[in-house]
């Protein structure tokens, strides 16, 4: 494993862009370390200058957390939703980093699973068929309860909440409703057993699923970038198994602080502890 900068890591990245060249398939692996590095921090400078009276009123410490904040009616729950998904997943561009991972794979065979919700992927220019978001959208609403398993794309109501909000509240009749039960809506992100996977999420599921067993035993690079510990059976520790059970496959990390292999990988690991977007960059 290599640490610190990309002249550090030159060795380690060398390695990756020949895999690269190599491989058959790429098979992206991304978590919030990738997004991070893009530019979407969910505290500091960011935080500050977008919810600075959210900070002051409720003493929030970070977007994430303040999603999680009590909020005492739904008028607030929503102001502070609408301007988060608004910020996150409508109005701040992917960046220069996804076009450059774009141009990495771009008239490759690949496949991208990710737990990011903010759909930089498919903004940024990424296939729609070789996307599978496995924890949802900030884009969709779902049924609270839920009712029933579909979602419904939120960015009228979204702007609507966020550009008509008052004193850290939006208009009652703003409120989304569920069309079928009249109760409720709520973002579709798998944070408890009421996530909805609806037919959208099935078919990139089996689209994800048969693209691995088309590349079964070929010479397939699994990359992985900003995957953390949160949910490592999503992504990492499934890197692991497939490079494992395939020796024509090779698996790589990019992590600033977390680049990791199994020793069972030997030299068909390829770890890089650097900044993301400079280790992109230096293989752009």
């Amino acid at each position: 494993m290599m640490r610190g900068s990309t002249a550090s890591c030159s060795a380690e990245l060398a390695r990756l862009r020949a895999a690269l060249s190599e491989a058959d398939a790429v098979v992206i692996g991304a978590g919030a370390g990738l997004s991070a590095a893009a530019g979407f921090a969910y505290d500091g400078a960011r935080f500050r200058e977008n919810f600075a009276d959210f900070i002051e009123r409720y003493h929030v410490t970070d977007m994430y957390a303040a999603g999680f904040y009590p909020y005492a009616s739904p008028e607030e729950f929503w102001a502070y939703w609408s301007r988060y998904v608004l910020l996150n997943r409508y109005e701040q561009p992917p960046g220069e980093l996804y076009a450059a991972l774009l141009e990495l794979v771009r008239g490759r065979d690949y496949f991208v699973i990710t737990t990011n919700v903010d759909h930089c992927f498919q903004r940024a220019g990424f296939e729609r068929k070789r996307l599978f978001y496995t924890q949802g959208d900030y884009g969709l609403f779902q049924c609270a309860k839920p009712c029933h398993e579909k979602t419904y794309d939120n960015e009228t109501a979204i702007r609507q909440m966020a550009s008509r909000q008052s004193g850290l509240r939006v208009p009652a009749e703003l409120l989304p409703r569920c069309p079928v039960c009249g109760g409720p809506m709520s973002m579709n992100l798998r944070c408890d057993d009421t996530f909805v996977q609806d037919e959208g999420w099935y078919r990139a599921a089996l689209r994800y699923e048969r693209f691995l067993e088309e590349h079964s035993g070929a010479r397939v690079l699994y990359l992985e970038l900003g995957v953390g510990y949160n949910t490592p059976g999503i992504i990492k520790f499934s890197f692991w198994r497939m490079a494992a059970e395939n020796k024509n496959a090779r698996y790589a990390c990019l992590n600033l602080g977390e680049a990791t292999a199994p020793r069972e990988l030997g030299a068909r690991a390829i770890c890089i502890d650097a900044d993301l977007a400079d280790a992109i960059r230096w293989l752009k």
